[in-house]
């Protein structure tokens, strides 16, 4: 027994596996943006597979890709963030939006009969709590994320780096992968890594190419519409577009009602059917994007995009649907290895 148990320490395998658990603990601040930074990398390589094919270098093509994908998302976000603060900052000091519904009460009571008076002041109440609640949140929440900006652009220096060397050396990974994987069990792993290929290409191609092709146009339209802040609106129909199910009605719906409330009718015809053509759109440029792929099932998108938020932050909807779709690819090749020595022994039989 003691032989048995000092040849397993002993072993290799036991202190890779010791030291692959040490440094998975030390990665943990930022394994969330080394996973995002091989599934952007991931999307990215045939771009700089395509640059490199002109350039003949392997880093510069590697940096104009990410500058050409990476950076603009990058600042998409901080566009969104500080539209946000913007609009927080409008509520409550530019439109100087009284909180406080008192005077308001009073005047709605006025025109109440006096056994609904008590209901109404209790309706005023709730109300007037919620909004502070929300005000206090959404502040609670800036303030938080304006304390976390030192992490932010560490997090931010992880995922540049780690996508830059990943798009450059990723080939290899697949080559130390194939290293250590017995030769009985080579094809199912060779069909395990088709099947995740087939998949990713499916969410990047069928789902977020989708999505920003819907946002870019909700943005052309909002803008020669006269909105203000027609990219951030373009910014959440492309989000909302990506979520199964709901797609981009609740922007052009809740631009419809503002318009209808402000009196600008014509605005808000024109707005719902183009509205509607954004979602009809759907029809035809996800299926031309992702025909040539395996069609994802709308629950496994629609709890990743949910659920994946919850578990990583901003970027789980991202890693949510990925992961997710990951892990269905992997259950897919197994259940075809098992189909397939399924019938061989039948065969035999």
């Amino acid at each position: 027994m003691k032989n048995k148990l000092k040849k397993t320490i002993e072993s290799p395998l036991f202190i890779l596996a010791i030291l692959l658990i040490i440094s998975l603990i030390v990665l943990m601040p930022v394994l969330n943006m080394l996973v995002l930074g091989i599934v952007i990398a991931y999307g990215i390589r045939p771009l700089a597979n395509k640059i490199q094919s002109k350039i003949k270098f392997s880093s510069i093509s590697t940096i104009i890709s990410i500058i050409l994908v990476v950076i603009p998302l990058i600042l998409i976000f901080t566009y969104t963030v500080l539209v946000i603060m913007d609009f927080s900052y409008s509520f409550l000091t530019i439109n100087q939006i009284s909180l406080d519904f008192n005077q308001d009460e009073n005047i709605i009571n006025s025109y109440l009969p006096s056994e609904i008076q008590s209901f109404a002041a209790a309706i005023s109440t709730t109300i007037n709590q919620i909004i502070n609640d929300l005000v206090k949140m959404v502040f609670s929440y800036f303030l938080l994320f304006i304390k976390s900006l030192p992490i932010i652009m560490l997090e931010i220096f992880v995922l540049l780096f780690s996508i830059f060397y990943f798009v450059r050396d990723g080939h290899k990974i697949k080559e130390v992968l194939f290293s250590f994987i017995p030769e009985e069990r080579e094809e199912f792993f060779f069909n395990m890594i088709i099947e995740i290929k087939t998949v990713l290409k499916s969410i990047f191609y069928g789902h977020f190419l989708t999505g920003l092709i819907i946002g870019i146009m909700g943005a052309v339209g909002f803008y020669l519409l006269g909105y203000e802040y027609a990219l951030f609106l373009g910014i959440l129909t492309g989000i909302c577009q990506l979520i199964p199910i709901i797609g981009p009605w609740p922007i052009y719906t809740i631009l419809f009602v503002s318009d209808i409330l402000s009196g600008n009718y014509i605005r808000a015809i024109i707005v719902l059917f183009f509205g509607f053509g954004l979602s009809l759109s759907d029809m035809y440029i996800r299926p031309a994007l992702s025909s040539k792929y395996v069609d994802i099932h709308p629950l496994i998108l629609l709890l990743g995009f949910l659920s994946g938020p919850i578990v990583f932050g901003l970027t789980g909807f991202i890693l949510g649907p990925l992961i997710l779709g990951i892990t269905y690819a992997v259950f897919k090749a197994y259940r075809n290895e098992k189909n397939r020595a399924y019938q061989k022994n039948s065969e035999k039989t």
